[in-house]
């Protein structure tokens, strides 16, 4: 019988096995991924530096040891050419990579051997029988102009984050400037915990506010004097342009011509889910792999997950809806007649100078936001035409009320 194969070894992609495991300890599973295959949590790359973290100490659980407890075949470094669907067979770049011979080899070569893991030059073929899509997501490039628009980085993953790590130790003595483009959920993320790592920041955004796509402004300015006083700098209506070499670094070009001097360069600018080889296999996307609530695709043998997956018209790229999608597509795979149902699930910004916890809002929804109370902090409450509570906003003290103002919807 042909396994299940599932691609992407994120949250998504190990959350999915583990709890198919639950339901089934026999169904032959097969997980391919391009990365090492090594468990982290991705949310704590946003907040590693202040904790003196390295990529290594990172991950909890190594390749090999993750394929022994879930008893899976795994295919780490291997990219997907392509599918045929016809077939019901994959083309990836190299053949089964013992998980013998990848425990033996330390993290730290794992982390940049993407290319000499997978020795074979010949793409190979493997068969599948039902496969799910957890691909993730690539960060947004935004088109700079600039000799050194390249050396522009971003930090989506735990190879992303060893490379962050060392252009820092390696910049310039004294006082390392880093410069976020960037001032929504991981941009404010990254600017805590890089100034509490004793990093002299500098937030660009062409917003007029921090985390502008999540919040209404008084709520988001709530985040401004608490940075500020970690010694981060912000720079609001106005984008990079350029970014160019110099004697000490870079200078940023900004859009009002002013220029800025970094050693780091960091893009924060959002994430966009990884849909082509869905869209070359001929599945529906959109914005990103188009499923059902069953997270069936438009191949009833293909799901998507995670943050590729466009779930019944949304893309929800956070921790909380991945976790309930995946215990629901478990369940489908085993056999059962099950759906996704989502409950209120608010969403955390890791900025300890100035705790956040948002129940985003439609960019179109009808509506309106109201103060609920205002102390060392703010509580917001959006509240739609019948005057029902639909989303909100909580900074400071009221973030701890996230759960209970869940639990007041509508």
């Amino acid at each position: 019988m042909k396994p299940i194969v599932v691609l992407g070894s994120g949250l998504a992609g190990y959350t999915l096995v583990r709890e198919l495991r639950k339901l089934d300890r026999n169904v032959a599973i097969t997980l391919i991924t391009r990365d090492s295959a090594d468990f982290y949590s991705k949310p704590m790359l946003s907040n590693a530096l202040a904790q003196g973290k390295t990529a290594e100490s990172l991950v909890t659980t190594a390749a090999a040891e993750m394929a022994k407890q879930l008893g899976i075949t795994l295919l780490p470094h291997t990219e997907v050419i392509g599918m045929r669907r016809e077939n019901k067979e994959l083309q990836t770049s190299a053949g089964v990579i013992e998980s013998e011979k990848l425990l033996m080899r330390p993290l730290a070569i794992r982390l940049g051997e993407q290319t000499t893991l997978a020795k074979s030059p010949v793409m190979a073929g493997h068969p599948y029988g039902r496969l799910v899509l957890a691909l993730g997501a690539d960060p947004i490039r935004l088109p700079l102009q600039g000799d050194a628009a390249d050396a522009v980085v971003s930090v989506n993953d735990l190879a992303d984050y060893a490379k962050f790590r060392g252009l820092l130790e390696s910049a310039q003595q004294g006082v390392k400037q880093v410069a976020i483009i960037g001032a929504g959920l991981i941009g404010c993320e990254f600017a805590n915990d890089l100034a509490t790592a004793g990093y002299a920041v500098t937030v660009i955004d062409p917003a007029a506010y921090p985390l502008s796509g999540l919040t209404p402004e008084q709520a988001g300015g709530q985040l401004l004097a608490p940075l500020a006083s970690l010694g981060v700098t912000w720079r609001f209506g106005v984008a990079v342009k350029a970014v160019d070499r110099d004697t000490s670094g870079y200078a940023l070009t900004l859009t009002d011509a002013s220029i800025l001097s970094a050693d780091v360069v960091l893009s924060a600018v959002g994430l966009r889910p990884r849909i082509e080889l869905a869209r070359s296999a001929g599945l529906a996307v959109n914005r990103g792999i188009v499923v059902d609530a069953q997270l069936r695709s438009s191949d009833p043998d293909i799901y998507a997950l995670g943050d590729c997956a466009e779930i019944e018209g949304r893309v929800l790229p956070y921790v909380l809806p991945i976790m309930h999608a995946a215990r629901a597509l478990a369940r489908v795979l085993a056999g059962e007649d099950a759906r996704v149902e989502f409950p209120a699930m608010p969403v955390v910004v890791k900025t300890p100078a100035h705790p956040v916890a948002v129940l985003p809002v439609a960019r179109d929804a009808i509506g309106a936001w109201r103060v609920l109370a205002n102390g060392r902090g703010i509580k917001f409450g959006f509240f739609d035409a019948q005057d029902q509570l639909r989303g909100f906003a909580l900074t400071g003290e009221y973030a701890t009320e996230r759960n209970a103002m869940a639990r007041q919807l509508g």
